[in-house]
């Protein structure tokens, strides 16, 4: 089964930020694992969707990552390299989610390995937890790839994802495909399972609306990357960028969206706005680190919406 027709379906302790303060839902609470952890959007998608988590287990190994997580969830269990994890070191895992290194399926990579990629292939570390913990529920999120390797991990996962657009919930064009057990299912004719989940309400955020001052030509943003965290010198050169080969995102200083030299890239509150990701979430970095992180995160509010599909079935899994 080809894409096409899913797409036809749709180290350090300050005081806690206040954004951080988790509403109890009633249940004890869950145990997660995530792979690939970051920054831990996934601990605040849980937040924001009202999930109560009982242990929060993550695998990262960035160390500006792991600063970052620390300031906002100080209570997070870091376990270092996903290949160390073993399910035997850990309690009952009731959700395991993640979201697999994606430069190998990227179409800026133009050798694009895909799951034999050395990166890409860390989805098999993925899959091997998933077996080895056998959580109730689990998510994994990945970019555009090629067919086979959309096939491949749907095979392997036991479902075809849902497809999402960022641009619904926040200011910038974001498609990912989130492979899921959680929320609602549908069955072909072949018994192929496909996640269900609707797609969130469109909140019609523009990309202006987000700026703290200056211009843009745009209503949503361009993608937010990893490269964001690199930009270039000279302004001819990240104008050429942004105008001809159309990466990165830069702000006018004129209504008429006019180059000149006062062009800019976006600030470390823009981008932290653009991943709805709570203000100052990432202010313990500098502004490059930061963009490193947002580029490589999540979607937060995106994310919400499908954990809020988790909100029916906690009270039952607590006591499973």
């Amino acid at each position: 089964m080809h894409r096409r027709s899913i797409e036809l379906q749709n180290l350090v302790e300050p005081q806690k930020p206040s954004f951080c303060q988790t509403r109890v839902t009633g249940s004890t609470g869950l145990n997660v694992l995530s792979l690939f952890d970051g920054m831990s959007c996934g601990q605040l998608a849980l937040q924001r969707a009202g999930i109560k988590v009982n242990q929060y287990f993550a695998s990262e190994i960035k160390p500006h990552a792991i600063k970052v997580t620390q300031l906002n969830f100080p209570n997070t269990i870091q376990l270092g390299s996903v290949l160390d994890v073993k399910a035997s070191d850990l309690p009952r895992i009731d959700l395991l989610i993640g979201g697999s290194p994606c430069q190998d399926f990227s179409s800026a990579n133009k050798e694009k390995l895909g799951l034999q990629g050395e990166k890409s292939g860390l989805f098999y570390e993925y899959l091997r937890l998933l077996k080895e913990c056998k959580p109730k529920y689990f998510l994994l999120e990945n970019v555009a790839m090629d067919d086979y390797s959309y096939a491949a991990i749907s095979e392997m996962l036991g479902t075809y994802p849902t497809n999402i657009n960022s641009e619904l919930v926040s200011g910038q064009l974001r498609q990912r495909s989130y492979w899921t057990n959680i929320g609602p299912e549908s069955f072909d004719l072949f018994g192929n399972r496909y996640s269900m989940i609707p797609q969130p309400r469109n909140k019609k955020i523009t990309f202006q609306s987000l700026l703290e001052n200056g211009y843009t030509d745009r209503l949503k943003a361009r993608c937010i990357l990893e490269s964001e965290s690199r930009p270039l010198v000279s302004k001819e050169k990240l104008y050429r960028r942004y105008n001809e080969l159309g990466f990165i995102n830069i702000v006018f200083d004129n209504p008429q969206c006019e180059y000149n030299e006062n062009i800019r890239i976006l600030t470390q509150t823009e981008l932290e706005r653009l991943q709805t990701v709570p203000e100052g979430y990432t202010s313990i970095l500098k502004r490059n680190d930061a963009a490193c992180l947002l580029g490589d995160g999540w979607t937060v509010d995106t994310i919400a919406h499908i954990f809020s599909f988790l909100e029916v079935e906690c009270s039952n899994l607590a006591q499973s």
